[in-house]
């Protein structure tokens, strides 16, 4: 491993701020620390790169225990949600002042610098000033700065924050292809489960300063490993159930008792259990066999995204569900049934989320 975190809790005072954060990064990879606001993100940032000290636990980089080294000491590029780059400075200048402190002569330093502006599509704008760049140009030169001392891990703390859609859907491919380049080892920071599963090989999903899962964006969607994250990546349906048989386990669904294959262990007869599934899973009035259950509803709204429709449809149970359906819409207040397929639900108890 390149960076492993092992076992960080801090406090800032009473206030729990992160609690028992386990996980590394090898060498290489590309891993997104994801939750929404408060889940504690930017203080595992700054626990790794020297600017917290946390209350307990360990950082360590390459096997070393760094968690009491100050930042300087540490091979750590940073790139922050809000501009640094120095704006009397030139772009150039910018891009070499990270070299200063690593004793790195003239004629190297400069060729550096042309390197990674090279890398970034910066070389025409070397002798430019910060406030002459555009909103991509500031954030590539601010990326070439943390990539040009070659740090162990690159950091980068919700970097596309606050960036126009077209723009930020640009910068992502962007800095995913000079991540592959260069191959750093990088942890980036984001709220935006989007862009998370876009850029990452890995996610770290965190909620209330815990790890709520880790995987791959594939695998954390498809098969979530808590309700939080069901409903935190992409959108999910999430229906009430009881759960009236175990091993298999089966559930009371619309009416009708279900066998489920895909559930988390512990739920007991008897238990209210949640049940998610995607909205691009459900259908309407669509085939009641294979798998499927049928229950009734009327619909309550039809948004036009322009590929297809977003149609909620509210259930007996005064449940709503949300249905992603391509074909003609149906009308508000028209009754339908929502095909539900149960080898595609995700189960979660109480049990298992009290945890």
């Amino acid at each position: 491993m390149i960076l492993e975190l092992d076992g960080i809790s801090h406090r800032y005072g009473e206030e729990v701020a992160v609690r028992d954060v386990s996980f590394g990064v090898e060498p290489g990879e590309l891993v997104a620390v994801l939750g929404p606001s408060g889940c504690g993100k930017t203080t595992i940032v700054q626990s790794i790169a020297g600017h917290v000290h946390p209350t307990s636990g360990r950082v360590l980089l390459r096997g070393e225990d760094v968690t009491g080294d100050s930042p300087e000491s540490r091979q750590i590029g940073l790139m922050f949600q809000r501009s640094t780059l120095y704006p009397h400075m030139t772009v150039g200048e910018n891009v070499a002042y990270g070299l200063v402190p690593r004793n790195i002569d003239g004629g190297e330093r400069r060729e550096t610098v042309a390197t990674f502006l090279d890398l970034v599509d910066l070389e025409d704008q070397r002798e430019s000033y910060p406030h002459e760049l555009s909103g991509g140009q500031r954030r590539r030169a601010e990326l070439a700065r943390a990539l040009a001392p070659q740090p162990d891990v690159l950091l980068l703390d919700e970097p596309l924050s606050g960036l126009d859609r077209a723009l930020r859907e640009r910068l992502q491919q962007e800095f995913v292809r000079i991540q592959r380049e260069t191959g750093v080892t990088t942890l980036f920071v984001t709220h935006d489960q989007e862009e998370a599963m876009t850029m990452a090989d890995r996610l770290v999903v965190m909620a209330d300063g815990t790890v709520s899962g880790i995987g791959t964006p594939r695998a954390l969607y498809d098969s979530p490993p808590t309700a939080f994250i069901a409903s935190f990546l992409g959108r999910s349906n999430s229906l009430e159930s009881t759960v009236v048989g175990a091993d298999p386990l089966r559930i009371t669904l619309g009416g009708r008792n279900v066998t489920v294959a895909d559930y988390s262990p512990g739920c007991a007869k008897g238990e209210t259990v949640s049940c998610h599934i995607r909205p691009d899973q459900v259908w309407l009035n669509g085939d009641r066999g294979n798998g499927r259950l049928s229950i009734p509803g009327e619909v309550v709204q039809v948004t036009d995204i322009g590929r297809r429709f977003d149609v909620t449809v509210r259930l007996e149970s005064d449940e709503e569900v949300l249905v992603e359906h391509g074909g003609d819409p149906p009308s508000v207040g028209e009754v339908v049934d929502v095909s539900v397929p149960t080898n595609d639900l995700t189960v979660f108890g109480e049990q298992v989320e009290d945890q």
